[in-house]
């Protein structure tokens, strides 16, 4: 065998096994497929199949709807409504679940609904490919299957019927009345006979038959969760915990379905017909509209319905294991979702004015010791240069070189420090002076013989002659009695002046 041939049996044997594959696959695909209708969220739309099948030549709506006439649907019904005054409780269950009969009841009951959808999706497509002869454009205005087959058992033949129409106003909204009305007055249909009113009034009193009947199963369903799926009820209620499993097409096909699944669980598909979308909420099942979802802030439900839908598939999984059939897993998961919404609705916290933390440089290091006090001593600001640094308020000060403009000496020279106390003076740094140069200092202060206009700087007008009442002119000197206390102070009051010895006298 050459190796085209090898290459050619290895093709053909990989053939072979992707076709086994693809029919087990197949097989499990119808399984699928029939879950897929079980969660399908109204159950009336999405049937790809049957959508291309043509009703229109169908003579009656028995001929292609079989369910309500059928042994199982009347026998189902039948038992519903025996047990629906009977209230059990699951200690009543001896053995396993599942071997109870009114648990396979229940399971045949949400297997049920899923066939009514099913049914109710064929009387719809009949009824619309029926009545499409009279008024063609109501399917685009009226996408629901059941308000589309009660509007067409309310106008019948007579359009004219969509004005001022109380029951009508119950079916549809007043804004899709409106554009259903405006559309019937040009529509381009023409009359139904009798034979053709009948049929389609035949269809639409099963199509009402059946869902009464989906809800009374999903009221006993309701009645019952309790029994079946009591962790579930604990956390959505008994009524939503109903609607979502009949849907899903039992708890077993509920455990199965992922959060993101669940959560669209009856989400409807609504007609704008032109207005505003503003108020349109998609992706929105059953759960969205739940009580637990709708006691929070618009902006939370969102998120509130992904927190309880994977809550309910965690409690789903447990009611399908038949574990905790007391609800304390159904408790315990309903606590975490209320602490939760609690946290998301606590108010922010406020906001603290904190300080700048201090910094981060380290102490500098301090030299201490006697040198580099004197250093201190020394190189600090003396007096001198604290008053040629201090400038006068609103006072024009003179520049004390030509040369330089702008540089003055400040508060040197002038008479008022212009500081209300007075300046402490720094011994350490105030300048030294001997003794012997003060006594210098002050006797070459002192004057003698009067004193002159210059170095006193007194009047030039001043003289030693004086006028008395007595001797009229009369020379005398006006600075004798000044000189005489100037010479008691210096003796006993100044600087130089030494302690005087006194002599103690004797008695003799």
């Amino acid at each position: 065998m050459s190796l085209a041939d090898e290459l050619l049996a290895d093709l053909e044997e990989a053939g072979d096994e992707g076709e086994d594959g693809l029919y087990a696959e197949g097989e499990e695909g119808d399984s699928d497929g029939e879950a897929s209708q079980a969660r399908n969220d109204g159950g009336l739309e999405d049937i790809p199949e049957e959508m291309e099948v043509d009703y229109s030549k169908a003579d009656s709506v028995a001929a292609i709807a079989k369910l309500r006439n059928s042994k199982q649907f009347s026998d189902i019904m039948e038992k519903v409504s025996v047990y629906v005054g009977k209230q059990r409780k699951i200690s009543e269950v001896s053995g396993p679940v599942e071997a109870d009969p009114e648990y396979r009841l229940i399971v045949a009951a949400n297997n049920l609904t899923v066939e009514i959808d099913n049914e109710l999706s064929i009387i719809h497509k009949f009824t619309r490919d029926k009545y499409s002869k009279r008024f063609p454009e109501l399917e685009s205005l009226v996408p629901d299957s059941l308000d589309y087959i009660r509007t067409v058992k309310e106008l019948g033949n007579n359009l004219e019927k969509c004005k001022n129409n109380e029951t009508l106003q119950q079916i549809l909204t007043n804004a899709t009345i409106m554009v259903v009305s405006v559309t019937a007055s040009t529509t381009q249909g023409s009359l139904l006979n009798d034979v053709e009113l009948n049929h389609l009034e035949e269809s639409c009193d099963m199509a009402l038959e059946l869902n009464q009947s989906k809800h009374r199963i999903y009221e006993y369903v309701e009645s019952r969760m309790s029994f079946i799926a009591p962790n579930l009820s604990i956390i959505v209620g008994a009524s939503t915990a109903a609607k979502i499993m009949g849907i899903a097409g039992g708890l077993t096909n509920l455990s199965k379905m992922p959060a993101c699944n669940l959560m669209l669980l009856g989400a409807q598909r609504r007609t704008l017909s032109g207005f505003s979308s503003t108020s349109l909420l998609p992706h929105t099942g059953f759960i969205y509209h739940c009580d637990v979802v709708q006691t929070l802030p618009p902006d939370l439900r969102r998120k509130a319905a992904r927190l309880v839908s994977a809550k309910c598939t965690l409690a789903a999984r447990v009611d399908s294991f038949h574990e905790s059939s007391d609800g304390k897993v159904g408790y315990d998961l309903k606590e975490e979702i209320e602490r939760k919404f609690d946290k998301w609705q606590e108010p922010p916290p406020v906001k603290q004015v904190k300080p700048l933390p201090a910094p981060l440089d380290g102490q500098r290091k301090k030299r201490g010791g006697r040198r580099y006090r004197k250093m201190k001593e020394r190189l600090g600001l003396t007096e001198i240069r604290k008053h040629a640094n201090r400038m006068t308020f609103a006072e024009i000060e003179d520049d004390a070189y030509q040369e330089d403009l702008g540089f003055s000496l400040g508060q040197l020279g002038k008479s008022g420090s212009g500081r209300v106390r007075q300046a402490q003076v720094n011994d350490a740094t105030k300048a030294r002076i001997s003794k012997s140069l003060q006594r210098t200092l002050q006797k070459q202060s002192m004057t003698y013989g009067g004193k002159s206009t210059v170095r006193d700087r007194s009047s030039g007008t001043s003289s030693s002659v004086a006028f008395t009442p007595l001797q009229g002119l009369e020379i005398v000197n006006p600075q004798a009695a000044e000189k005489k206390v100037a010479e008691a102070n210096q003796k006993y009051f100044s600087n130089m002046a030494e302690f005087v010895k006194v002599k103690k006298e004797s008695k003799n």
